[in-house]
């Protein structure tokens, strides 16, 4: 179930180039958000690029791995409230990312902040690579809304479930260094290099067998994924129940408009 975002006109092409880049290095694929003056907010034509580089990773065999960043200093701060993140992909799911079955790993090279689906696609990936000022938070109870890609159910299998409670409940922020200890973030680093390093990581990954590669991320996301079937379904109902309470249109207004909100089920 996705929120129910206006209606918009489809992104164009160069929308949707504009909004995500991709790069070849040899076997490797980065994958580029290049939105730094919306802290690389996801929009529709964001979700679409996201959706056909990834497409491009499961779908070109010379491809082994993928490196996925985002630019001028921020990762992903999740989806433009302003406009939606537009609709869920075939493949992907939201974003184009988080409900995706890949068949090639993914490594996510974050620095500056992944803040609500930003940390979901972060979550979405293999390995999360992060530099040491890098910052993570759910922050969508603050605006009336559940963290609906993915958060409820990946967040406790990445960090403990009572330190993911924390986490989903208050959208406080969690630095790299204290996820790097929890095993949430696999490789901390110094500011500015996260994207080298994944890279880095990604060429060794692509140097190993292709077969057991493949056979064994194949391996490992079978055992979850019966996990993720019920995941979804309760995130399904529990966006219903914040779609259905009007503190989703308090906090969207209150976010907008700068203030605390006003929660209308506190009475």
């Amino acid at each position: 179930m996705t929120m129910p975002w206006p209606d918009r006109p489809a992104p164009t092409a160069d929308e949707v180039a504009a909004r995500v880049a991709t790069e070849r290095h040899g076997p490797v694929l980065l994958v580029r958000i290049t939105r730094p003056e919306k802290r690389n907010a996801i929009d529709a034509a964001t979700t679409r690029g996201l959706d056909e580089a990834l497409d491009l990773l499961d779908d070109d065999p010379a491809l082994r791995c993928g490196v996925l960043a985002g630019s001028g200093g921020v990762f992903c701060a999740g989806t433009d409230v302003s406009v939606g993140p537009g609709a869920p992909t075939p493949r992907g799911g939201n974003y184009g990312v988080v409900a995706r079955r890949r068949t090639t790993p993914l490594i996510a090279a974050v620095e500056g902040i992944a803040y609500g689906g930003g940390f979901e696609v972060a979550l979405a990936c293999d390995l999360v690579v992060a530099s040491s000022t890098a910052r993570f938070a759910l922050p969508e109870v603050g605006l009336g809304l559940v963290a609906n890609c993915g958060a409820l159910f990946r967040t406790p299998r990445a960090v403990p479930p009572a330190v993911a409670k924390r986490l989903l409940l208050t959208g406080d922020p969690m630095d790299a260094t204290r996820a790097h200890e929890l095993g949430l973030v696999t490789d901390l680093v110094e500011p500015g290099a996260a994207e080298a390093s994944a890279l880095g990581i990604a060429e060794r990954i692509a140097s190993r067998s292709p077969a057991a590669v493949a056979a064994t991320l194949a391996a490992v996301d079978s055992a979850v994924l019966e996990a993720d079937a019920r995941g979804w379904s309760d995130t399904d109902r529990a966006v219903a129940a914040v779609v259905a309470s009007p503190d989703r249109a308090e906090g969207l207004a209150a976010f907008a408009e700068k203030r605390p909100p006003v929660w209308p089920s506190a009475g």
